[in-house]
């Protein structure tokens, strides 16, 4: 898995691309959460869930049907008042989608683990991308404090935190165009 850091890194640079009125402190919480908490997956192994079963961690939690069921759900509780068939409840719906969704697309890019379950629950089968090269995490929050995990910071710095500076400057610069026109 890729860690929470580079998972959290991509809501937060996603949500910059969002209208500035959305941007609030609520609004990036809960994105970095949708990104997150497929992760708590890894809790089914102690009710006794393989990695291999469809609830098993990179499983229905990194499902593509989680990150939809997960981004209405987190819409419906959260802003309650805005219709979810409204332009700013589907863009609410949409971020939170998006951000539960990279989570299994990074976790893919990964150079370990057994792949994800794209599809849960309809079909199993663990996928990856075919560029496998973020460096996976460890599962064990004491072993990501020391040489694994360093190694796993570069990987994400390299391949997520570029890419997302890369993104933020870029929105940064049509913004300030867009002002100045």
């Amino acid at each position: 898995m890729a860690s929470a850091f580079a998972h959290s890194l991509v809501a937060v640079t996603a949500g910059k691309l969002f209208p500035s009125k959305v941007q609030q402190f609520k609004f990036f919480a809960l994105g970095i959460f949708c990104a997150t908490s497929p992760d708590l997956d890894v809790f089914m192994h102690k009710l006794g869930y393989s990695y291999s079963h469809v609830l098993g961690h990179r499983g229905f939690f990194h499902s593509l049907l989680f990150s939809l069921i997960l981004a209405i759900f987190i819409k419906i509780i959260f802003y309650y008042k805005t219709p979810i068939m409204s332009k700013l409840g589907l863009i609410l719906t949409a971020y939170f989608f998006f951000c539960a969704a990279s989570h299994g697309f990074f976790d893919a890019m990964t150079t370990g683990g057994r792949g994800v379950a794209f599809f849960a629950p309809f079909d199993n089968a663990r996928h990856f991308l075919p560029w496998r090269v973020i460096r996976v995490s460890p599962m064990s929050v004491s072993q990501f404090f020391g040489e694994w995990g360093l190694r796993v910071l570069k990987s994400e710095a390299y391949w997520i935190g570029i890419p997302c500076m890369v993104v933020l400057f870029g929105n940064w610069m049509v913004r300030k165009v867009r002002r100045r026109s």
